[in-house]
């Protein structure tokens, strides 16, 4: 059982970052490498996009020798089933068939191989082993294993780094990344691939985040949101960006996947630069060792932590082990009551829309009437935008209907881009309409999925937050397991992915509106906080207008409300996130 950390200590705790300096030369160092961990991230993340893409293909016609023949036959069955059928016939002299005379000639399924457009000469996984047609399924099952491998891996690194800190679980995310993708530049077979990604997807989610933990920790409070956020936005988007240039420059999905593992052989260095997380060491009852952290941050920035500040916190540090922390509540405790149990499932479900939409649109670049390498770089330089409008936007709109907006938002687009897929017969008659829907959509959920953190952190009460939001951040993962199938189903409909993506986000929009405001309110503390938060509220009550005509509810003030004298509203308690 781990020991109470008392507001004494979190305070003195504060003091000595201030004395240290909580904007110096270290802080510079720790965001810098904190840009490195997010580049690394979206290169090993979005790195299989490109390894798997299915490049534009076509069944193979042995029997057509002359060039020009086979440009004739290029399409010699109608539609985009001329990349898995063919003509039942010996072609050989034979002249195409008239648009009126294709229906009637039979066809087989294609058994003399693919000719493939490579982009630009670039070879996937797919062009090299023909995971086409009714060998896709290949496909679909090695991504889902890496989402496997994501739920197993959260789960597994987080209770590493409850057991033996936050920087050696970094390292070992880091180290699974390394071997996963190094194992995969080297495989040739169903078998090797799966494994290989069940293990590169280990990595996922514990190589960011706990390096956002430490970084969180020794900037000043006052930089923390707005520097995180800004660092995301700039360096995971210029990463998303740099993917696909970085794999046409290598030419293969082979030495793509080597040079994405040599780029995590970096990180073994940040043992040597980066401290341990000083909340964890205070929790382990390693008052010195967390002491020895702040006296290093203070060498850097050339300061010198007080004497007296020093002592204090070791007093404290130590008063706060003469009492064991009591029991605290527990995640079932999220069910057992009617309100709090309709909130958690509604912060369930749209967890894993968002998670699942943001996989699915992150992938969907084929067939959008646009090169795939351009499509994806243009939708990934949607996240600093998003970033800079969650940072406008969130405070003054509020959590609720910059979610539901959003998400709204979302879904339009998605069955818009659907329809344009659904009325074009084939990829080459998909305009760029298509592409710049899809990216309108992209932007509208980074920024439901960016707000979409915050919120939900808000929501779930103070005692339980830890396992709740680890909880939704599990199942999220989970949902993503999914997200190939649903991009394969593509293969049958065209617009089967846009129209699943719509529905899911604009019900996630409806169910949001259900949804207590977290935006000047005193945040729940525990589960009967929990229960009661918002239990007065309307679906039209808003941050920007509580009431609105077609449904005015009077909102009772939470008796745990502070008064802001300078609004005369509510103002948030100050818990921990």
């Amino acid at each position: 059982m781990e020991y109470e950390i008392t507001d004494r200590v979190a305070i003195d705790a504060d003091v000595l970052l201030e004395q240290a300096g909580g904007r110096g030369r270290y802080q510079l160092l720790l965001v810098a490498l904190y840009s490195v961990v997010n580049v690394l991230c979206a290169f090993h993340y979005f790195g299989q996009t490109f390894i798997t893409l299915v490049p534009p293909h076509r069944c193979r016609l042995p029997e057509v020798c002359d060039a020009a023949a086979e440009e004739r036959w290029r399409y010699n069955v109608p539609g985009d089933a001329a990349a898995c059928w063919r003509f039942d016939l010996n072609l050989s002299g034979v002249e195409p068939p008239s648009d009126g005379e294709r229906e009637s000639w039979p066809r087989r399924e294609c058994d003399t191989g693919w000719t493939y457009d490579r982009p630009h000469g670039y070879e996937t996984i797919v062009s090299e082993l023909d995971w086409v047609c009714a060998e896709q399924w290949r496909l679909a099952l090695g991504q889902s294993l890496f989402f496997a491998g994501s739920v197993a891996g959260t789960l597994a690194l987080g209770v590493l780094s409850d057991r033996v800190g936050r920087l050696p679980a970094l390292l070992v995310a880091h180290a699974c990344a390394l071997l996963g993708d190094l194992v995969t530049a080297f495989v040739h077979d169903l078998t090797g691939f799966g494994a290989a990604r069940t293990v590169a997807g280990l990595a996922t989610d514990a190589n960011f985040f706990m390096m956002y933990i430490i970084v969180m920790e020794y900037l000043s409070p006052e930089l923390r949101t707005t520097g995180l956020n800004l660092t995301i936005g700039v360096f995971y988007t210029a990463g998303c960006v740099a993917v696909p240039w970085l794999a046409l420059w290598l030419g293969s999905w082979r030495r793509l996947m080597l040079a994405v593992a040599a780029a995590h052989a970096l990180l073994p260095a940040y043992w040597a630069l980066v401290p341990e997380s000083a909340r964890w060491l205070l929790q382990r009852g390693r008052v010195d060792a967390a002491l020895r952290c702040f006296r290093r941050v203070a060498h850097c920035n050339g300061r010198r932590l007080d004497p007296d500040a020093q002592r204090r916190f070791q007093e404290a540090a130590t008063a706060s082990k003469l009492y064991r922390k009591p029991p605290s509540g527990s995640l079932v405790g999220l069910f057992k009551t009617p309100n709090l149990r309709r909130k958690t499932c509604i912060l369930i479900f749209k967890t894993m829309v968002l998670t699942l939409c943001y996989d699915v649109l992150s992938r969907h670049v084929s067939g959008m009437g646009i090169n795939p390498f351009v499509m994806f770089s243009a939708s990934s330089a949607t996240v600093l935008p998003s970033c800079l409008l969650v940072i406008l936007l969130q405070d003054r709109v509020g959590r609720k209907a910059l979610a539901s907006a959003s998400l709204l938002l979302t879904g339009v687009f998605a069955a818009v881009t659907g329809a344009v897929l659904g009325a074009a017969e084939s990829d080459s008659d998909v305009g760029p309409g298509a592409a710049w829907l899809a990216i309108c959509g992209r932007l509208a959920l980074n920024v439901a999925y960016n707000s979409g953190v915050q919120y939900s952190a808000e929501l779930v009460p103070t005692e339980v937050r830890g396992q709740g939001v680890a909880a939704m951040h599990v199942v999220g993962y989970a949902a993503t397991f999914f997200s190939p199938y649903v991009l394969y189903l593509g293969h049958f409909w065209r617009p089967f992915p846009d129209v699943t993506l719509g529905a899911l986000t604009v019900l996630g929009a409806g169910l949001c509106l259900l949804l207590p405001e977290t935006l000047g309110r005193a945040l729940p503390v525990t589960l009967q906080d929990g229960e009661l938060f918002g239990e007065d509220e309307g679906p039209c009550d808003f941050a920007f207008a509580t009431s609105c005509r077609c449904c005015r509810r009077r909102r009772r003030r939470r008796p745990d409300a502070q008064e802001d004298p300078a609004e005369g509203a509510p103002s948030p308690a100050k818990t921990p996130l």
